[in-house]
């Protein structure tokens, strides 16, 4: 029988990482996306190459903002004839106030987020078997706004309304359409935060911390093997509660 393949886009680094190395733990090929880091792109391979040897790692350089990027990867994959597991993990944020965002700031995010991430669900629909996964990587600024990431939540919002409405596309194939909604996790553009604003959150968190990268992992490892999970969007926040 061959083996499932996984494509996970921003899975290089941070919660995409741990997302990867997940899957590869339980026998996926993967196909991984990056944007700049190339050189964290090549050590995550290379170590992952070497943790893994069983299985299949190839990592694509594309920009999830740019379409004609991303239909370079759906053409990729096309030739690999299946892809049994998408992670929509990659995106980008903006901290600027609603007077700041121009135009182009507001378009790239929703394109990044949103967007780009619809129509690779779409351009590979003729790819993916029954009883598929696909997961969303949401946030808990769609669930609870936050005044200073204005795009990035209404963004995320319609990440979450997305992978709902995608159930109905998927209705009867057996194919899982969730969304995992982090709060905030400890990964290195977080740990960058000054330590007064890291207290700060962990005061508005009931356990105190960030999630770990693996605990996110763990909630994605639950919407792909738990085939009657459809259609939800998890929150992982450890209680974060905005006041």
């Amino acid at each position: 029988m061959d083996k499932k393949l996984a494509l996970i886009t921003g899975g290089t680094k941070g919660i995409g990482a741990g997302i990867s190395k997940m899957l590869l733990h339980h026998g996926y090929d993967i196909i991984v996306t990056y944007c700049n880091d190339v050189a964290n792109a090549d050590a995550f391979v290379a170590q992952a190459r070497l943790d893994f040897p069983s299985c299949e790692i190839t990592a694509i350089r594309i920009d999830n903002s740019d379409y004609s990027q991303v239909a370079k990867l759906v053409q990729y994959i096309s030739e690999k004839k299946a892809i049994h597991c998408i992670v929509c993990n990659a995106g980008v944020t903006l901290r600027k106030s609603l007077t700041e965002i121009s135009n182009d700031d507001w378009l790239r995010v929703m394109n990044a987020n949103v967007n780009n991430n619809l129509f690779l669900i779409r351009d590979l629909y003729p790819f993916i078997p029954i009883d598929s996964r696909i997961v969303f990587i949401g946030s808990m600024m769609a669930v609870r706004p936050h005044g200073t990431s204005l795009a990035y939540g209404v963004s995320k919002s319609a990440v979450h309304a997305l992978a709902l409405n995608l159930v109905k596309v998927f209705e009867g194939t057996g194919t899982t359409v969730n969304v995992i909604a982090p709060g905030f996790v400890e990964t290195d553009w977080q740990k960058s935060k000054p330590e007064e604003i890291r207290q700060n959150i962990y005061r508005k968190t009931a356990i105190k911390r960030f999630a770990t990268v693996e605990e996110i992992a763990d909630a994605v490892k639950f919407c792909v093997y738990n085939p009657f999970v459809n259609g939800s969007v998890i929150e992982v926040s450890g209680g974060y509660d905005f006041k």
